[in-house]
């Protein structure tokens, strides 16, 4: 009863851990290029790489060191919540004439904290999990599951709400971020280090695990996560706009896809929660290499139906395919990816190593990514060109094609 108890407490964690993030991260681009600020999106979405370079690493200093990670939790929800919400107020206040210099820097701020919370409820879970007995392995994933749950929810709010296209889903982000916050503050107190060890900063940054660039097997393999990651949140940032720019369209204004975007990018989250099932099979049968080409492949098939769909029938289809190949593309880069690295680099390693993949995929790739698609998107549908969408789609596949090539080219899998 005990243990059932616990992972009720961390599914609710995991819930509103990614509600706050699903209630702007796939609408925001659409509020964004409604009010004139389309050829800012990508300085927006890169924001969250930036940050993902240093602030988790900092805020895990702090909670190893200083203060329990449920109350570092609490407080980094708070201060997003609380700037996220002066964000939606700035939106509110503004109306029409609401700029990029409004809303980017209180933005900026939120994220800032609210990246670390990715980090910080993992390590809360764990402890957790470890207290009550149980098998962090087995017991964790069914709970994680939850929290795209949440984002799917969080996402359909603001869907069936009309939020998605203004402010107001700041405001829910906020709503979300503030019972986050005090829920944290009800959870098992986590431990505090103050041994005499300490975990320098660069170790916490990751950086530690640079001196496995001097194996050629290794360098290849970040530097093609590198590439591989500039690819996370170019469709985050765009899909939505981009398919709402339909409504322009007499033959698509008021279709489903049209009016219902983020209803119908959930499936991207719904077909993730069900591909992380496949990893372990895909893995045994077919090696890391094979996989992570599926994993590029899988890009290059998220941005060509894009290219090639629309809200009609049956080109609605084509942009359902799209959502559905999202599951593969993520999870397969991203898990596998991950589980490479533990498997491959020394124990003393591990935990840099790791922090070294997510700083160049969600941090350096990510960000450099999002930046450069927003040239490409800019060039192509300037002067709202929207004719212009397709070949930055086919770009986008093109890019993860010629990635996908080189890697299985380059890349030389370890023979069992």
């Amino acid at each position: 009863m005990q243990n059932s108890h616990v992972k009720t407490r961390l599914i609710i964690l995991s819930f509103l851990q990614f509600a706050v993030w699903g209630a702007y991260l796939t609408s925001m681009g659409r509020y964004l290029g409604g009010y004139g600020m389309g050829s800012s999106i990508g300085w927006f979405y890169s924001v969250q790489g930036i940050v993902s370079i240093f602030m988790p690493a900092l805020m895990g200093i702090v909670a190893d060191r200083w203060v329990p990670a449920q109350r570092v939790l609490a407080f980094c929800h708070a201060v997003a919540a609380i700037f996220m919400g002066i964000t939606g107020y700035i939106g509110m206040t503004k109306g029409a004439d609401v700029a990029f210099n409004d809303l980017f820097w209180t933005y900026t701020v939120s994220v800032a904290f609210y990246m670390p919370t990715l980090a910080l409820s993992n390590s809360v879970s764990y402890t957790a999990l470890n207290k009550a007995g149980l098998d962090t392995v087995k017991a964790f994933p069914p709970i994680r599951v939850f929290g795209t749950i949440g984002f799917i929810v969080s996402m359909l709010l603001v869907d069936f709400t009309g939020f998605q296209n203004d402010f107001n889903q700041f405001f829910t982000s906020a709503a979300w971020g503030v019972a986050v916050a005090l829920y944290s503050l009800t959870l098992p107190s986590c431990p505090v280090d103050k041994g005499s060890e300490k975990k320098s900063l660069a170790s916490a940054l990751g950086l530690d695990a640079f001196k496995l660039f001097n194996q050629r097997r290794m360098a290849m393999f970040f530097i093609f996560s590198m590439l591989l990651g500039a690819a996370l949140q170019v469709s985050n940032g765009y899909a939505n706009t981009f398919i709402n720019g339909f409504s322009e369209i007499e033959e698509y204004a008021g279709t489903f896809a049209v009016e219902h975007t983020n209803m119908l990018i959930s499936l991207s989250q719904l077909s993730e929660t069900l591909c992380i099932l496949l990893i372990p099979f895909f893995l045994k049968r077919f090696g890391i290499k094979k996989v992570m080409l599926i994993a590029m492949l899988g890009w290059m098939f998220r941005f060509g139906f894009f290219a090639v769909g629309d809200p009609g029938m049956p080109g609605v289809l084509l942009f359902v395919m799209s959502m559905i190949v999202y599951g593969v593309a993520f999870d397969f880069f991203n898990i596998s990816g991950s589980l490479f690295v533990d498997n491959e680099v020394p124990e003393s390693l591990r935990s840099s190593a790791q922090g070294l993949f997510m700083l160049m995929t969600n941090g350096l790739g990510a960000s450099v990514g999002v930046i450069a698609a927003q040239e490409v998107v800019n060039h192509f549908t300037a002067n709202n060109n929207f004719a212009g969408w397709p070949t930055a789609w086919y770009i986008f596949a093109g890019y993860a094609l010629v990635i996908a090539i080189l890697f299985a080219v380059v890349f030389k899998e370890k023979k069992a």
